[in-house]
Order: C-alpha cells, then sequence, then structure tokens
C-alpha cells in the first residue's frame, strides 16, 4: 500500500473542501449529542443498552473517519506503479494514450481533471473525500458507504424518538417546519440549542439519503465487475464473489471489521482482458 503526500490529499477546489468539511464536522458533533444528550434520555447510564450502544457507536464512527481517511490516503493513480507498457502486442492495444499526463495508461485508467492524474480503474471522483475512487481504494469507499448508511439510519431513529417522543411538547410547532427546510437561516434567526438539535437531525437524515443513493447507485455497477464509466457493460464480470473479492481483496469476509485489515487484492490493476462471453460466472 502506498500513501499519497499530503500536497495530493487536501482539497483542490471549492466544492471538494465544502463537502469534505460538512461531513468532518458532522460526524464528530452528531456522535457528541448522541452521547451526551440523547442517549442519556433514553437509557440508563452504564446499564446494559447504553453501554451496547455507546460501543457500537465507537466501532461505527471509528469505521466512518478511518474509511474516509483511507480513501484520501491510498494513492491509486498511475503514480502509484512504474508503469511499463507490455511486449504482448494484444496487451498493448488496450492501452490508450493521455494526452494530459503524456504518457501510455492501462485499460480502465483515466484522467481526473480535478486530481490532474490518470487513476487505475477510475470509477469517479469523490467530492466527500477530495480524492478519484479506484481500483486500490475502492473497498474503502464502499465500507463508508455502508457504516454512513447504518450510523446515520441508527442516529436518526434515536433522535425522532427524542424529537417526537419525548419532547414533541417543544417541537410540534410551525417554527420546527422552518428550521427543518431553512437550517442556516433559522440558526441565524433564533440561536438556540433546540434548533441546534433540529439542524442536526435534519443533517443526519440528509446523511442517510445521500449515502443510501449513492449506494444503490454504485451497487448496480459494482456487482457486475464496472466502474461508472462501465455503466452497462459485463466485460468484466466475474461473477459476484469474484467481482467482491476485487474489490474487497482475498480477506473479504473480513474487511467489514476495519480498513486497517490486510486484503490483498487479486489484481494489481493494470493489465485488465475482457472475460470471454462465453466463460461461466459465479453466482
Amino acid at each position: 500500500m502506498i500513501l499519497r503526500s499530503w500536497d495530493r490529499v487536501k482539497p483542490r477546489s471549492i466544492s471538494d473542501f465544502a463537502c469534505f468539511l460538512l461531513v468532518a464536522v458532522f460526524v464528530p458533533v452528531t456522535y457528541i449529542f448522541h452521547v451526551t444528550v440523547v442517549m442519556p434520555e433514553l437509557f440508563a447510564i452504564g446499564g446494559i443498552w447504553y453501554t451496547l450502544l455507546w460501543l457500537a457507536s465507537l466501532f461505527i464512527i471509528f469505521n466512518i473517519t478511518s474509511n474516509m481517511l483511507a480513501c484520501m490516503l491510498v494513492d491509486t493513480s498511475i503514480r502509484k506503479e512504474l508503469l511499463k507498457p507490455p511486449l504482448d502486442a494484444a496487451q498493448l492495444a488496450r492501452w490508450h494514450s493521455c494526452q494530459d499526463c503524456q504518457t501510455l495508461v492501462p485499460p480502465r485508467s483515466w484522467h481526473c481533471e480535478v486530481c490532474n492524474v490518470c487513476v487505475l480503474k477510475r470509477d469517479h471522483h469523490c467530492r466527500f473525500t477530495c480524492c478519484c475512487i479506484g481500483h486500490h481504494n475502492y473497498r474503502y469507499f464502499f465500507y463508508y458507504l455502508v457504516y454512513m448508511i447504518i450510523g446515520s439510519l441508527a442516529a436518526a431513529i434515536m433522535e425522532s424518538i427524542y424529537l417526537w417522543h419525548l419532547h414533541l411538547d417543544i417541537y410540534w410547532c410551525w417554527s420546527t417546519l422552518f428550521t427543518m427546510f431553512a437550517p442556516v437561516v433559522s440558526l441565524m434567526l433564533s440561536q438556540s440549542w433546540e434548533s441546534f438539535y433540529l439542524v442536526i437531525y435534519d443533517l443526519t437524515l440528509l446523511g442517510f439519503a445521500i449515502s443510501s443513493l449513492l449506494l444503490v447507485f454504485h451497487w448496480s455497477i459494482f456487482k457486475s465487475g464496472s466502474v461508472t464509466r462501465e455503466r452497462g457493460t459485463r466485460k468484466y464480470d466475474r461473477g459476484l464473489g469474484g467481482n467482491l473479492e476485487m474489490v474487497l481483496g482475498k480477506r473479504m469476509h473480513l474487511t467489514w471489521l476495519s480498513p486497517f485489515l490486510r486484503s490483498d487484492l487479486p489484481h494489481d490493476g493494470v493489465n485488465w482482458e475482457p472475460i470471454a462471453a462465453s466463460a461461466p460466472k459465479e453466482e
């Protein structure tokens, strides 16, 4: 695993910086809100349910932040490899020239205008991690979305109970509706804890919606062994099991535990060969 230098990790555009800052602030603030405000009203501090949920929340927050950082730090560009065009004519025919990088690049490698580099098996540029998602960091992007969905869903459920059951007398009013639809304006007009809690609730629902939509969109591509640019094709489809291993690695059944768990990929991300149409696929 090769890591990027800091000058290639930092946000390169205003939209990258805004999306990254939103997640970097929202995740720890939501965790603190739950541990200090919501959970003590739902469960007895020190009780079995409070302890179990606190440990589960630590596990989720660890995986959200560490997978996000792994996405940003793991280099998946052509700079990671000492690329030498293959001598075999059939393999060389699948390589193409990148005018921006002024070099030959492998199949499934495309240039990113934001990162200003070609990326091995490039899927897309992620605004929330300020980097491209490709061959070597797709695993971390996948689990980042999974744990964002789990965490935001659990948070939304507990926040709903806190707001609409325990404190319905406070939040059942027209100002709540205004805060939900215009959170920034509402905070400027009414700087209260009640408004701040509603903003956190708003962002929790937004985080769940965006993460879910992204996972649904990418799963349809991911399970066919493709990337976004190859959407609708199955040239590299190795069956669901093979496609999962190609992204999550040879120890894919354990990778959900931590991004620090080593799981080597079965392919180097360079010399891709299309799967023959007649080849059997694992279901």
